[in-house]
């Protein structure tokens, strides 16, 4: 550890953006290490299981895994950091199960699991990140796939709106609802097929008249058959619908959604940041730095970015266990390593893609 922090001493006086790409690569060899088993192309999820606990992962780490696998191509285009967690992906994929194929919680062969729609959703944007990047019609051919899965968990009870998990109607979450629209967005924004748009701008507003709260930022659920909402607040929540407003101000040039950006922006600095910090889910965190990533592409406001810098230094000081893995609890968790390489990997690219000098 010592050769590589000494390493990394002397990128940090030269350039910004390779301090942030090493101290990724780090992480990433961390995660393959801890938590990868080769011979059966899986990955697991905390470094220690408990007596009754799984083998394996179940989905949703690998939706931070995969959107992390994609940052760190778009920064080293010779090494493929998708494909083993695409493989791992595919195993969980019940093509047939009806309605709609998606996704199951478990890995398909070993017992599947109940299907969550948030969990699709999150694997559908990471695979329409890497269709713009790469064109390839497998990643476009998913995230079709995966838009029609969601669809079936829409109905009109409340006005509108997705569940949370499938055939369990007594939830609708900003969690399954804010990817969603992203989701949408990123379809129309490749095909130019109008009911993308039309879904997106549904979803918005019925988050927005529901779940968004009096400051601005965005409560958690709307509890069913009761109505009654879940006002906790967390980061991602207010991510996706902060990337939302961005995207939707990009393809239909309408300043509104443009001025509710900047203002859920400003205000979720205001609650989330303590001290240099934010609340302890890392990958929740790192969904909240992709809406601030693509506010930063259309106003280049460097306040924010700055933030997230500090909060991202702050963890890798402090937050590092004596093998190199994040995280405050004795057991660390594949979630954790995922968010927080997601995060390395995007602060790398603001300063290489967007010529930042300044550390």
């Amino acid at each position: 550890m010592l050769i590589v922090l000494l390493g990394l001493t002397s990128v940090h006086a030269q350039d910004p953006s390779a301090i942030y790409l090493q101290r990724a690569r780090v992480v990433h060899d961390r995660i393959y290490k801890q938590f990868y088993d080769s011979s059966k192309q899986l990955f697991k999820e905390k470094t220690v299981l408990g007596k009754d606990e799984k083998p394996y992962s179940y989905l949703w780490p690998l939706c931070a895994l995969v959107q992390a696998a994609n940052e760190m191509e778009v920064l080293d285009q010779v090494t493929d950091y998708m494909g083993p967690v695409d493989r791992a992906i595919a195993q969980y994929y019940s093509p047939s199960k009806p309605p709609s194929a998606g996704y199951d919680s478990y890995v398909a062969g070993d017992g599947g699991g109940d299907r969550f729609y948030d969990d699709n959703q999150w694997i559908g944007l990471a695979y329409m990140d890497a269709y713009q990047r790469t064109k390839k019609p497998t990643y476009l051919q998913m995230a079709r796939t995966i838009y029609r899965f969601m669809l079936t968990g829409y109905d009109t009870v409340s006005g509108g709106g997705m569940y949370w998990q499938e055939f369990h109607n007594n939830s609708k979450n900003t969690c399954s609802n804010g990817p969603g629209i992203l989701l949408a967005l990123q379809l129309y924004r490749s095909t130019h097929e109008k009911k993308y748009i039309d879904t997106a701008i549904l979803l918005y507003n019925w988050v927005n008249a529901h779940l968004q709260s009096p400051d601005g930022l965005y409560f958690d659920a709307l509890k069913l058959p009761s109505g009654k909402v879940d006002e906790r607040k967390y980061t991602y929540n207010t991510g996706t619908m902060l990337q939302s407003a961005v995207l939707l101000y990009q393809l239909t040039g309408k300043e509104e959604y443009l001025s509710q950006a900047k203002s859920i922006a400003a205000q979720s600095a205001r609650y989330f940041f303590k001290d240099g910090l934010l609340p302890g889910n890392y990958w929740f965190n790192a969904v909240l730095m992709r809406g601030y990533v693509e506010l930063y592409k259309i106003d280049k406001q460097e306040t924010y970015m700055q933030l997230f810098k500090k909060y991202l230094d702050a963890v890798w000081d402090h937050q590092r266990d004596e093998q190199g893995l994040i995280g405050t609890k004795q057991v660390k968790t594949l979630l954790d390593q995922a968010g927080y390489l997601e995060m390395l990997a995007r602060m790398a690219s603001y300063f290489r893609s967007w010529n930042r000098s300044s550390y």
